[in-house]
């Protein structure tokens, strides 16, 4: 398959730069739950990214790290989680849902961050099935999802175990008849490589960043599931994305430079910049050219374009 028609979605225009909400809106709800999902789409934000996982039984479900992380769970009794982290992958789906992750610990170094998000109580970590079938209903047929699967670090190398979780991913989609608004986006290009080969249907989207660009506090890292990039072939990335396939480039904001959006733009690339929160950041990539931007505050993507005479939404 040669055309995808769900790429239009993410491409700017005349006048239009689209705007993603990463893992909903984060900066103001919490991340990848379906409550910061309604939110972004009561935003009028159409393009969601979001993360998934694996739980031991093989459900996916929408969550960024491996493990569960004591500055957003907090158990049954609502306390946050102490001593070790439970694996995703070690825990069932039951044994998930028991879990509240509706807010942030604001004394954690990752809660700091995020000093505006909401804290909400009984919020659980979704299956990827609740959040498909939300978007399949008729009032969100213009939503699109930017669906990223996780690499788990201790499976980077496991060739059946990157097939079986791929399967499983795809599996949803297709039974919620969302193929057509779906891209499969990843740090990993192996497993980009089998979501290519198992679902042709749908385009894959290469996230990239520069090594000397720190994971952030509170995340697990994902740049190793890549390729070695450095700053002397940065500019070769375009061509590598093009060369695998790809048909989005997604790099961290802070690489991203007029050059290489030329030249992704060129080999007829998407290119959707991530994670830009701050005003002058956004800016910036609005002088850019980028196609899409991938935020944290919507709200402050949509003030910005308005500001500017832009939109991010086509209106009839």
């Amino acid at each position: 398959m040669t055309t995808f028609p769900q790429l239009d979605a993410f491409r700017r225009g005349p006048g239009l730069i689209r705007l993603v909400g990463h893992r909903g809106a984060r900066g103001v709800m919490p991340e990848n739950t379906m409550e910061g999902f309604e939110f972004t789409l009561a935003c009028g934000v159409t393009l969601l990214e979001f993360d998934v996982a694996i739980t031991r039984d093989g459900v996916p479900v929408i969550t960024h790290n491996h493990h569960l992380t004591r500055s957003v769970a907090r158990d049954a009794s609502g306390a946050w989680l102490q001593g070790e982290e439970p694996k995703l992958s070690a825990l069932t789906w039951d044994e998930l849902a028991q879990y509240d992750v509706g807010g942030l610990d604001g004394q954690s170094a990752y809660g700091q961050r995020f000093p505006d998000q909401a804290y909400l109580n009984g919020v659980r970590i979704p299956r990827l099935r609740d959040l498909c079938d939300l978007v399949a209903q008729p009032q969100h047929k213009d939503v699109h999802l930017m669906l990223e699967i996780k690499s788990d670090p201790e499976r980077l190398q496991d060739a059946t175990a990157r097939a079986e979780i791929v399967a499983a991913v795809i599996a949803e989609v297709r039974s919620a008849g969302l193929t057509q608004r779906t891209l499969m986006h990843s740090f990993d290009w192996n497993l980009l490589a089998e979501c290519a080969r198992q679902a042709p249907e749908m385009p894959t989207s290469f996230l990239t960043q520069l090594p000397e660009n720190d994971a952030d506090v509170g995340e697990d890292e994902a740049t190793q599931a890549g390729p070695e990039i450095t700053a002397d072939t940065y500019n070769t990335l375009p061509g590598l994305v093009a060369e695998a396939g790809g048909k989005l480039w997604c790099p961290y904001y802070l690489d991203v430079t007029a050059d290489s959006v030329l030249r992704a733009r060129e080999l007829g690339l998407i290119v959707a910049v991530w994670t830009v929160n701050e005003p002058d950041d956004i800016d910036q990539m609005i002088d850019l050219g980028v196609d899409a931007i991938v935020t944290d505050y919507p709200g402050r993507v949509q003030r910005k374009l308005l500001d500017r005479g832009q939109d991010w939404l086509e209106r009839g």
